[in-house]
């Protein structure tokens, strides 16, 4: 009891009382899905998980960590008194980063083996512990089942569609449910295994969704433990999060099943239409119609599916069932890793789908999503492919630059949650161990991107005058880019034709793209979405698989 306590002293004194209602009630919770007790268990003798708001359990986190205050973020609203620094001059208060390649007892990564046995392990481990959180050893399986196929056609192509569901075993602990919602769209036609896109947020066909799914083809519907996906949070120490991506509305449906012109554009852009879409492209057709149109097949995976996206959902979820309804500890995972640990498994079933060639599996994701697409790529090999949109803060972007978004943003109780709990401690102002800042953290974005080589990594942006907000930091991105080019080139492969000089480099021009290597940046002059890069996207990717690209083709 008194390890318990010191866990979490927010409950100390009241842990007899929540010991005695877990022993005489099961508890429904608001926003969870219905809870399938295992066949062997009583539901008399199931404990209640924690139910929380995000200030508590913001608050717990703090405690367990000794921070008495947490310095507050910057606002996104430039006439706000602590508004965000778009300053160039004043963005880099911490110059230096950590060198991608130097081992932490000071010798130099000078060969692949160095890299993979060594250097490599060094940076997981302090992502692990500091940013993003462990996945624990006893995560339960994952069984996957079909509960739907469907023929339709995209982009003029026949095509077939599976809804699927990754039922996460629960028989520790029945009063947690977590069923994985995916999505995968293949050409009927395809002579062989396809090259497939994963992508965060939801994709699908009108009339195929997964069991439990709210809405129609995009509709994934709410996480458990309540929260819209892609709502914008305030709340606690910080402004606004990333700009949210608009929409997420279903189309309605009924009707010819036939999406060409009516699937989500690459970000998670409302479905007003094909011109509403085509005006989110950039005039381009759906990425979902280029995919097709190519021989790529598209999955869709619901990261509300797997953990909600707010705090007082970390007792719930994937995260809540491995730790029994209760919260967590400083190094555990946040929601960015859980739902790279999500797409993981959706992998592990598109491994097994002989329609699938699981040797070209790519994960994309815009915003929020975009983060989670870059962390899915640097933890799990196994993908061969990223696009990352406008990741901004906690993805692709320095935490060290003072641009925009900043580490005490995703410090608040606003966005905590994608990240460990140790993650607050660069964030405090007053703590039983002093205070530390950004320049504190043993690693930072350029060793994120690092850990995608050799692979294929495409990192995109818009423009701030279309949405794609300065508060993304776009140059914070591009240096991070710049800083990772050295491992790329270790591993064999080519980087941006750029020099390594972070501190000097600058992006290129808006839709001028740096896309000869592996490691590739383009700006597109769109706003919050990756739609216009999709068309140089794809061509790229087949440019290095020995791929001949076929575009849509045009409207009859």
């Amino acid at each position: 009891m008194k390890q318990w306590s010191a866990r979490f002293p927010v409950l100390a004194s009241a842990r007899l009382l929540v010991a005695a209602m877990a022993i005489l009630l099961s508890i429904s919770l608001p926003g969870q899905q219905t809870a399938q007790p295992a066949p062997a268990a009583n539901a008399a003798d199931t404990p209640a998980s924690m139910s929380w708001t995000a200030v508590q359990d913001h608050q717990n986190m703090m405690d367990q960590l000794g921070i008495k205050a947490l310095r507050p973020g910057p606002n996104g609203n430039e006439t706000a008194p602590n508004h965000a620094n778009y300053d160039e001059s004043t963005a880099n208060p911490f110059p230096d980063l950590p060198d991608v390649l130097t081992l932490k007892n000071g010798r130099k990564v000078t060969t692949a083996d160095m890299w993979w046995n060594q250097r490599r392990p060094e940076i997981v481990e302090d992502f692990d512990r500091e940013v993003l959180g462990r996945v624990p050893r006893n995560v339960p399986k994952v069984t996957w089942t079909v509960t739907n196929t469907i023929t339709a056609t995209v982009a003029g192509r026949q095509v077939i569609g599976k809804a699927l569901t990754g039922h996460v075993d629960n028989s520790s602990f029945p009063a947690i449910n977590v069923d994985i919602q995916m999505t995968l769209v293949v050409p009927a036609d395809a002579k062989g295994p396809v090259p497939v896109m994963m992508m965060f947020g939801g994709r699908g066909l009108p009339g195929l969704q997964p069991a439990g799914a709210a809405g129609g083809f995009g509709g994934f519907g709410a996480p458990p433990g309540g929260g819209a996906p892609g709502a914008a949070r305030r709340g606690g120490p910080g402004g606004p999060e990333t700009p949210p991506a608009a929409g997420g509305q279903a189309p309605p449906a009924g009707g010819q099943v036939s999406i060409a012109g009516a699937s989500p554009a690459g970000g998670r852009a409302g479905m007003g239409g094909a011109a509403a879409m085509a005006a989110m492209n950039g005039g381009d057709p759906p990425s979902t119609d280029q995919l097709i149109a190519d021989g790529w097949g598209f999955a869709g995976i619901n990261p509300g599916s797997i953990q909600a996206d707010n705090g007082a959902g970390l007792t719930k979820g994937i995260i809540g069932l491995v730790n029994k309804g209760m919260p967590r500890k400083p190094d555990d995972w946040g929601a960015l890793r859980a739902w790279a640990w999500g797409a993981a498994r959706g992998l592990d079933y598109l491994e097994t789908d002989k329609t699938v060639d699981a040797k070209k599996v790519g994960i994309e994701g815009v915003s929020r999503y975009g983060k989670a697409a870059l962390v899915t790529m640097a933890y799990d090999t196994r993908f061969a492919i990223v696009l990352i949109g406008s990741s901004g803060e906690g993805g692709a972007k320095l935490h060290r630059r003072n641009w925009g978004e900043a580490v005490e943003n995703l410090t608040g109780t606003g966005e905590y949650h994608w990240m460990a709990g140790n993650f607050l401690k660069y964030g405090a102002a007053d703590a039983s161990f002093g205070s530390k800042n950004p320049g504190d953290l043993p690693v930072d974005a350029h060793e994120l991107i690092a850990l995608c080589a050799p692979r294929l990594t495409f990192v995109s942006y818009g423009v701030p005058e279309k949405g794609d907000a300065k508060w993304l930091d776009h140059q914070g991105s591009f240096m991070a880019a710049i800083a990772a080019q050295p491992v790329f080139r270790l591993l064999g492969a080519k980087d941006l034709g750029r020099s390594d000089d972070y501190k000097t480099e600058k992006m290129p021009p808006v839709l001028e793209g740096l896309l000869n290597g592996q490691l590739a940046w383009r700006q597109h002059d769109g706003g919050h979405t990756d739609g216009p890069n999709w068309k140089y996207f794809i061509p790229w990717a087949d440019k290095f698989w020995g791929r001949t690209y076929t575009s849509v083709p045009a409207a009859k």
